[in-house]
């Protein structure tokens, strides 16, 4: 009975340390749609800087460079925390795999053989 009772514990402990480690439901979905609307910003600002370069306003390019280097830092920033995402979650799931199933199957008791005379 103690056996199963320290092997039980130690189930809840590893599990439980799996599951902290885990990122919020659905963060990995959120910093996706933050990558792809950070994507999405970059690419229309290095359009509206073709069009000022072409209309020759040389003001308002120097404010796109400075709006697309600040984009293209927040993009990074997020893929950065995606991947960190992504890390956590694949850990988060092999300790869960690893931690469901004991390590070393327990052993059955069997009886002591007598000693040879």
């Amino acid at each position: 009975m103690k056996l199963k009772m320290l092997a039980f514990a130690t189930l809840l402990a590893l599990g439980g340390t799996a599951f902290a480690q885990a990122p919020a439901t659905g963060a990995v979905k959120a910093d996706r749609a933050a990558v792809k609307a950070d994507r999405n910003a970059v690419k229309q600002d290095r359009e509206q800087i073709k069009k000022d370069v072409k209309a020759g306003d040389e003001t308002t390019v120097a404010t796109d460079k400075a709006k697309l280097k600040a984009d293209t830092a927040k993009m990074k920033k997020d893929k950065k925390t995606l991947s960190a995402d992504r890390k956590a979650v694949r850990k988060a799931k092999a300790t869960a795999a690893t931690a469901a199933s004991p390590a070393t199957p327990p052993t059955p008791a069997t009886p002591a053989t007598p000693a040879k005379k």
